[in-house]
């Protein structure tokens, strides 16, 4: 018991410090009587219902979108099925502003689509930026599709690969065509699981802030948003407290349904391989090819607009106003060390790239330190870890921005330190930390440090020549989490990163609030640079996940 105890001690005295603390201040802060006006509830009305309606679309149209894939990859075996897979997967730990700079190239104002229409119609009446894209509803729904289709794919095909397939043959035997065997066996059989996942991409939906702030704008004002824009622009702490209550609230009640629905995701397997074919009929070659094209336009045009974006000279020809001639250039690349107005204030880009390296440098050291503890007791479960256990995954279930906000309301000026930063950072990276290593510390075999202990190995040399060769792997998994999610968090970072301390997130978002083609193309490069960097961390990640944890996150 005492062991445990000091196992657990450094992981719970940073939750209790970092999480419940700020967390209980939200909470006086936010039910004070000088918060409970007819204007400010008014507000909370309008903004809590835009952000139920906007969670509800994005839902409902990625699982129109989600569960014909579900059913191409469960059912149909295909040449790049597995890369198609991963590509649909990577979309879901790029960073929000990755994304938003993504669509942007492709479908904003000086995006590829925009350009090429007013090339094509040239002297028409058709109006600059002819597709209206930024600061749109639209923008919104499409760029949560592209983000959460995945959480579909994964848990509905999932489930619907191992069904076992003589309960559709028996329905068939008996008489029942297609239609009636998906609604009458399949449909029931995979409800839990559309319910599961609906839940969960309603959930991320609703806590969304950066793809609302960079591709809606404060038009469409979401409770993060509206948190922000009180919290910073407005400087009215109570109210946005009283927004963030409502916030962790809601989550708290979507965690918990969810998690009670999880545990009913099992579904009657088949004892063997699962039940996919080769397409045969036209239906579903024509099915097959269609989805297949549709899924590498959606995910990839937008990530591959990016980089051609940020390094394309786009510049009017002689003569014409609309016409635009293109070149390729490396300027805004070289842009990125340059201040050119010579400003003090100014923080060139490339400050900002160390800046972001140095904060996830010392959020992997963080969460590292905490995450090992924490893994090792729950490698070994007793009624105290089980108790425990849940309290980790908590943090995930608050947003960012809220987050940020009870570091500001509980620490007052303490939160202009930098440190800050790396500390809201380890918060969001721990459960994800602690969840890579805890398989890892499960595998190592008690025999093997037994045996090396009666040879008379110390402790340390039993670590060092038995437990480290099993958890390097895995150490190097958690360590490049904890440093992708650093290295693209948004919300937290906009309100407790120091002007004077931005990250290559908060610098994409300045470029693209800035008029002007040169600030343009640095938003570009430097979404360009981080998109690389987070891409190269997933491909890490899958390539040293440990097998049976596929789909452990």
């Amino acid at each position: 018991m005492t062991r445990r105890i000091l196992l657990w001690l450094a992981p719970l005295t940073f939750l209790g410090l970092l999480f419940f603390y700020p967390f209980f201040r939200i909470l006086a802060f936010g039910l004070s009587l000088q918060t409970f006006k007819a204007d400010n509830l008014q507000l909370v009305f309008h903004v809590l219902l835009f952000t139920f309606y906007q969670a509800f679309l994005s839902t409902l149209f990625t699982l129109l979108i989600g569960l014909p894939c579900a059913y191409l990859f469960a059912r149909f075996d295909f040449h790049g099925k597995s890369l198609l897979r991963a590509l649909t997967t990577v979309p879901f730990m790029l960073p929000t502003v990755v994304v938003a700079a993504g669509f942007n190239a492709l479908l904003g104002p000086r995006g590829w689509i925009n350009l090429g229409l007013e090339n094509l119609f040239t002297g028409s009446s058709i109006p600059f930026s002819p597709i209206p894209f930024v600061g749109t509803l639209g923008a919104i729904l499409i760029a949560h599709v592209f983000y959460n289709t995945t959480i579909v794919i994964r848990l509905v095909s999932n489930a619907l690969s191992g069904l076992d397939p003589k309960l559709e043959h028996a329905a068939r035997s008996l008489g029942a065509d297609t239609p009636r065997v998906w609604w009458h066996v399949t449909l029931p059989l995979l409800l839990p699981s559309i319910l599961a996942a609906s839940l969960l991409v309603f959930l991320f939906d609703f806590t969304s802030f950066g793809v609302i702030l960079l591709l809606g704008g404060p038009t469409f004002a979401t409770l993060e948003v509206e948190i922000y824009i009180q919290a910073l622009q407005m400087l009215n702490l109570p109210l946005a407290a009283l927004l963030a209550f409502i916030q962790l609230l809601c989550t708290l009640i979507f965690s918990i349904l969810y998690t009670r629905l999880s545990t009913h995701l099992a579904v009657q397997s088949a004892p063997r391989q699962a039940y996919s074919h080769r397409p045969g009929t036209i239906r579903e070659k024509s099915f097959v090819f269609a989805f297949c094209v549709f899924l590498f336009a959606f995910f990839v045009l937008p990530m591959l607009s990016l980089p051609l974006r940020s390094v394309s000279r786009l510049e009017p020809e002689r003569g014409q106003q609309t016409s635009v001639s293109y070149g390729l250039t490396t300027d805004y690349y070289t842009e990125l060390f340059i201040n050119r107005s010579n400003s003090l204030f100014y923080v060139p880009p490339i400050q900002a790239a160390l800046n972001s390296l140095g904060y996830a440098g010392a959020t992997v050291i963080l969460s590292l330190l905490l995450g090992f503890p924490a893994a090792s007791a729950l490698a070994k479960p007793d009624r105290l870890e089980r108790i425990l256990d849940p309290i980790l995954i908590l943090p995930l279930g608050a947003s960012a921005v809220t987050l940020a906000l009870g570091f500001i309301i509980a620490f007052g000026r303490l939160v202009i330190s930098p440190w800050v930063v790396p500390l809201a950072h380890t918060l969001v990276a721990l459960p994800f930390v602690i969840r890579a290593l805890q398989p890892a510390i499960e595998s190592i075999p008690e025999r093997l440090r037994q045996a090396a202990a009666s040879l008379g190995a110390s402790p340390f040399r039993v670590w060092q020549n038995v437990d480290w060769p099993i958890l390097r792997r895995a150490t190097l998994n958690a360590a490049t989490f904890a440093f992708t999610i650093s290295l693209g968090e948004f919300g937290a970072t906009l309100l407790l990163a120091r002007p004077d301390y931005p990250t290559i997130p908060i610098a994409i978002y300045h470029f693209l609030s800035q008029p002007g083609a040169l600030n343009y193309g640095q938003a570009m490069a430097m979404a360009t640079l981080l998109m690389t960097l987070t891409t190269a961390g997933i491909l890490l990640i899958e390539r040293g996940r440990l097998p049976g944890t596929e789909n452990l996150f």
